[in-house]
């Protein structure tokens, strides 16, 4: 773990989950890993563009992000398509009980029933979410939507 190193993110999730048995971590403290051991390196991964006194941070979040991604891990295997990054948008709102929390509502749409207008209206929500918050992550998704892209 090193700011040196690549960006962690959804996809290197993917590939440490599907291509490996084992990671070993090394997590470097203050001023980072001692050069000399650098050589025992394949790969250098960085949580972002910050730096913290130790590595055990970044280490947890990747060790939770590759688990998350093993069989067995999630209950619905199938709600893992349905995230944040997954089809290069950010997710859409999520809401619980009770319908109504302290005068703020839940979208009258999702209590409707009506799955199709619920898909639809979450589909809605991911486009706005991810031009208003991300709009890097929306351009690249556009690009992705023209005909003979590589998606």
């Amino acid at each position: 773990m090193t700011p040196q190193g690549e960006p962690l993110k959804q996809e290197l999730l993917k590939e440490f989950a599907s291509n490996y048995e084992q990671l070993v971590i090394i997590c470097g403290h203050y001023e980072g890993v001692d050069e000399r051991v650098l050589h025992l390196v394949d790969r250098e991964v960085s949580l972002g563009d910050f730096v913290l006194t130790c590595g055990e941070i970044p280490a947890l979040a990747l060790m939770n992000g590759v688990v998350r991604l093993l069989p067995g891990t999630v209950g619905k295997e199938a709600s893992l398509k349905a995230e944040s990054f997954e089809a290069g948008l950010l997710d859409y709102p999520q809401y619980t009980r009770p319908p109504v929390f302290q005068g703020w509502a839940v979208p009258e749409v999702l209590l409707s029933g009506n799955h199709g207008a619920i898909a639809q209206w979450r589909a809605e929500q991911q486009h706005h979410r991810t031009r208003d918050r991300r709009p890097d992550l929306w351009a690249a998704w556009l690009d992705d939507q023209q005909p003979g892209s590589n998606s």
